[in-house]
């Protein structure tokens, strides 16, 4: 049996755990989205809390995704507790420090002109701000949902939802039949998805980022 021919007859499957996989990255993604902009938004007026949140979330990066889940899975278990908290530690670097980068890049004026016109501070951070550094913030997002979705594959260490399942399943069946199509067919799922959510992000940026600050 080819690729194809395996693909073919295990569509459902397949359909199945690609829907699994996109939900957890996009659910991963939007929940590092509220913690990272709250975090970026809590510092960046501070060139010391910019940089220690910087660190903090940079450091997350270094650890390995096996020695992450394996930390977490004798505290959290086995299965979507582990892969959730997981994947949202990865994603929050880059979102963190675009929403820093994106905040800090407001023009002072706009903000002061804003101010001068008897708006409260937090409206001129939400109506102003935020809405100013949001093109940055997104390409933030999109970064971190690309990342999430080969770490995704990962998480099925801890029994975690998706494609990821395919591949572990294909590698530790090496020699046996259909098992480098398994991982192939896992492998290529993930490939596809990543390229369509990064297509969804580039629409969404279409549609909400006000035509003057468009990159």
């Amino acid at each position: 049996m080819n690729l194809w021919e395996f693909i073919g007859s295990r569509w459902q499957q397949l359909l199945l755990d690609s829907s699994l996989h996109a939900s957890a990255v996009v659910q991963c993604t939007l929940i590092a989205t509220a913690l990272g902009v709250l975090l970026g938004v809590a510092v960046y007026r501070s060139s010391l809390g910019s940089a220690i949140a910087t660190a903090l979330t940079s450091a997350i990066l270094t650890i390995p995704s096996f020695a992450l889940l394996g930390l977490l899975i004798p505290v959290l278990g086995l299965g979507v507790a582990p892969t959730v908290t997981a994947l949202v530690l990865y994603a929050l670097l880059p979102i963190v420090r675009n929403t820093i980068v994106g905040l800090s890049g407001v023009d002072p004026a706009v903000v002061d002109a804003a101010r001068g016109i008897g708006m409260a501070r937090w409206r001129v951070l939400t109506s102003v701000e935020l809405r100013l550094a949001w093109p940055t913030i997104l390409t933030g997002m999109r970064v971190s949902a690309q990342l999430l979705m080969g770490i995704a594959a990962i998480a099925a260490y801890a029994k975690g939802p998706g494609l990821g399942n395919l591949i572990f399943s294909g590698l530790s069946r090496v020699g046996s039949a259909n098992a480098v199509n398994s991982a192939l067919a896992g492998t290529l799922g993930v490939i596809v998805l990543a390229l369509l959510l990064d297509a969804v992000f580039l629409i969404i940026g279409r549609m909400t980022t006000s035509r003057g600050i468009r990159v």
